[in-house]
Parts: C-alpha cells; sequence; structure tokens
C-alpha cells in the first residue's frame, strides 16, 4: 500500500522511514530528507552486495576457536573497555537495552547477557558474542555504518535494510587508536520500543571513555598531557589528550585536544604511517621541558596556547615496567646541576641537558635505563637501596640492566 508523499514535516519518524523504504525499495528513489544521509548511503552499499531485505540476514556466529582469537587480538581494546561496559550495563540495567562491543570488522567480542529476554528475540540471535555485524552480512545497523565510515551513527527500526531488524532500535560509537586506525565499536541496542534517553549521547560519552582508556594504555612509552580550558574536566571523557615520544614530538591528539587545540578532526588512518607526528612546539607553542616543568607540578599548570586560549596541563606517564616518567625528568635535572657551575641553582627547565653531558636519550626508554644508572651508580651499586629510592622492586632493575649485557648479571651489591 502506498504511502502518502505529502510533507514529512508532518509525520512519525516510522512513517518516514516506511515512506523512505517504498521509495527506495519499490520506486527505486532517492529518499532524501526522510532518513539520514548515512542511513540512505548504507541501503545503497547493501543494495550492491545483493542483499535483500526480504530474506534473513546472515547472523551465525564465527566458531569458538575464532572468536577466541579474536578476543586475543583485541585483548587490549577489551582491558581499557572493562570498567566503562559495567558502568553503561549498569546505567542502562532498567531499560531493557543491551551493551555490544565489536571489533574494528563489526564482530561482537562483548554483549550484554540477557540472553532469552521477553519480546527480544532478533537481539537474542544477531547480539551474540561471535557475531558479525558488518554491511556485508547484516545490512544496515549502526555498528556497520560505524564500521564502514568511523562515524557515529543511530539507525532506528525501518531505517534498517533487512525487514527481520525492523523492531530494533541501535546507537553507536567509533573507538580509535593511537594511529587513528578503528579499534572497535560501542553500540547500544533496543528491540521493541524506541530509546526513551538520548542513546547516542550516552554511547558517544562511553566510547569517548574507553578511546582515551585505549591511547593512555597504548602510550606506556610516552609522556601523556592532560589538558582542558578548567581542571575540573582532567580525568573525564572531555579532557584533552596528546602523547609525547622520547624525541619530544606529539604522536596523537585525542579528539578533544583537536578541538581545543584548533586543529581539524583526525581522518581514520589506514595503515600507522599515515598517523601525523609533530613538534611540541609546533601544536603546543612550548618545547616538551617546558611542557614537563608545568604539567608535573602537584597541581596543573597554565599555559596558553598558539591559538591564545589557555589551558590547565597535567603530564602523566607509566613506564612499560613500572617507572614514572617523573623519575626520568628528575634524573635530567640532576645532570644538568651537576654541570652547573654553582650547584646550589636549580635545573633551567628550558634546558636540562649541559654542554658536556651525554647525548640525549633517544627514546624514552633509553631514558630509564639512564635513570637506574645513575641512580645505581650514586649509591654505590647497592640494588635494594635504589630500588627504594625509585620506588621499584628490585627484580625489576635486574631485568633491565641485564639486557644490554647479553643476560650477564651485572653484579651489584644487594
Amino acid at each position: 500500500m502506498s504511502l502518502s508523499t505529502g510533507s514529512p514535516f508532518f509525520q512519525t519518524a516510522e512513517q518516514r522511514a516506511a515512506l523512505a523504504r517504498q521509495r527506495f525499495f519499490e520506486e527505486s528513489d532517492r529518499p532524501t530528507g526522510l532518513v539520514s544521509e548515512a542511513v540512505i548511503q548504507s541501503w545503497s552499499r547493501c543494495r550492491s552486495l545483493g542483499h535483500r531485505p526480504d530474506r534473513r540476514a546472515a547472523v551465525d556466529p564465527v566458531s569458538a576457536s575464532a572468536l577466541a582469537a579474536v578476543r586475543q587480538r583485541n585483548r587490549d581494546l577489551l582491558l581499557a573497555a572493562d570498567e566503562e561496559l559495567s558502568q553503561l550495563e549498569a546505567s542502562l540495567a532498567g531499560t531493557g537495552c543491551r551493551v555490544l562491543l565489536t571489533n574494528a570488522t563489526g564482530v561482537v567480542v562483548h554483549a550484554t547477557e540477557m540472553r532469552f529476554a521477553p519480546g527480544q528475540q532478533v537481539l537474542d540471535v544477531a547480539g551474540r558474542t561471535g557475531v558479525r555485524l558488518s554491511e556485508d552480512r547484516v545490512g544496515t545497523t549502526a555498528p556497520g555504518i560505524v564500521v564502514r565510515t568511523g562515524q557515529a551513527c543511530s539507525v532506528s527500526a525501518g531505517e534498517h535494510y533487512y525487514e527481520q531488524f525492523v523492531g530494533v532500535h541501535c546507537a553507536a560509537a567509533p573507538i580509535f587508536d593511537m594511529h587513528r586506525r578503528l579499534a572497535g565499536v560501542l553500540d547500544v541496542s533496543s528491540e521493541g520500543q524506541p530509546f526513551g534517553f538520548d542513546a547516542a549521547s550516552v554511547v558517544g560519552v562511553f566510547a569517548t571513555s574507553i578511546e582515551n582508556r585505549l591511547l593512555q594504555a597504548q602510550s606506556n612509552e610516552h609522556v601523556v598531557l592532560q589538558f582542558q580550558t578548567t581542571p575540573g574536566l582532567l580525568d573525564t571523557p572531555l579532557q584533552g589528550l596528546a602523547a609525547l615520544d622520547g624525541l619530544g614530538r606529539v604522536v596523537w591528539i585525542n579528539a578533544a585536544g583537536r578541538r581545543l587545540l584548533g586543529r581539524h578532526p583526525a581522518a581514520r588512518a589506514a595503515n600507522a604511517a599515515d598517523a601525523p607526528v609533530e613538534p611540541a612546539e609546533a601544536v603546543f607553542g612550548a618545547s616538551p621541558n617546558t611542557l614537563l616543568d608545568l604539567g608535573l607540578r602537584a597541581s596543573p599548570g597554565v599555559l596558553r596556547l598558539p591559538n591564545g586560549l589557555g589551558i590547565w596541563l597535567r603530564a602523566r606517564a607509566q613506564w612499560r615496567e613500572g617507572l614514572d616518567v617523573r623519575h626520568t625528568v628528575a634524573l635530567s635535572a640532576s645532570i644538568a646541576s651537576t654541570a652547573s657551575a654553582d650547584a646550589a641553582q636549580p635545573a633551567q627547565a628550558a634546558d636540562l641537558t649541559p654542554p658536556d653531558a651525554p647525548a640525549s636519550p633517544a627514546s624514552l626508554a633509553d631514558a630509564n635505563r639512564q635513570l637506574i644508572e645513575s641512580t645505581l651508580a650514586r649509591n654505590g651499586g647497592n640494588v635494594a637501596r635504589t630500588a627504594r629510592e625509585l620506588g621499584v622492586s628490585r627484580g625489576l632493575l635486574y631485568r633491565h640492566l641485564r639486557r644490554p649485557n647479553d643476560g650477564q648479571d651485572p653484579g651489584p651489591s644487594a
């Protein structure tokens, strides 16, 4: 039965979706203005793939062994998402919604346990771990569009390509890694009734929080800068984040940070080589040492950006095996102080390396080792005293010192 082609402004979302389906599937007309452009483009891609909306989508999960391999390859994502998934599921416990987390290809690696929920037969099948929610498998869905485009979106009821999904509502957002590659997709889905809240906003906040955790977890040999226009927003999903490598270059900036810095949003990268690397001075208008001097204080420091905006900044980094970057900064200050003619003068943040000092470490890992050796020498080779001073175990020191010596114990006293 044909629907009225009157003004869509006086129709419900369900009526607009039904009219859009009629125009697209029956009349081969582009339903511009009735559904989002993202949905229209997805419908077109699904049609070109040979999907038939009146047939059943392929929702069989991958094998148990394949799923185990997928979960292992996405271990960093799952670890970063663990706390947020629990919090999101607790928040949605009274709504009947499910939380899904997929990898970059759309395979569900986490799903809320709600098997055989009343009126949710479709999600009981499609919302399982191991099911691949990509367009080539299940047609138009919010996770499928995000996997394809890297852009957050919502798909409701009749906006799904397959008729079997017309009772489902879903909202999804991307999660990117430090190379701006898609790492995963966070989705909230409901069946039988529309969302009673702004699902897109909720899923966006939690996806951002997961992404921030993932970025920091992947930066175990970087200095991570946290910044915002007010210190109260640090350690929240609204904080800007950026990472410096051992050469003082900015290797990644999150979306909030790019907005604060007045930089264009980063497009998803095809490979790691596409990720931009820029000197700290070009991005923040300050040297790496100045950023560290500000960021490693007891309370956040204030920095004026090149665009004139003032931000509160804090620096944080944890070595792969437990040494905090504060110790490395302390080492640099110690070298500069020793070389100074006046030992009473504190080291200047603008230049922590004296002219006759050894070459600057090529990476944070090199500086880490240099710190251990310097502290060990100052303590006369006593490992126990050195470990206490650095706040790490003796075993960690031995592991670091053995590596360049072909496995030989360096022989310091305990």
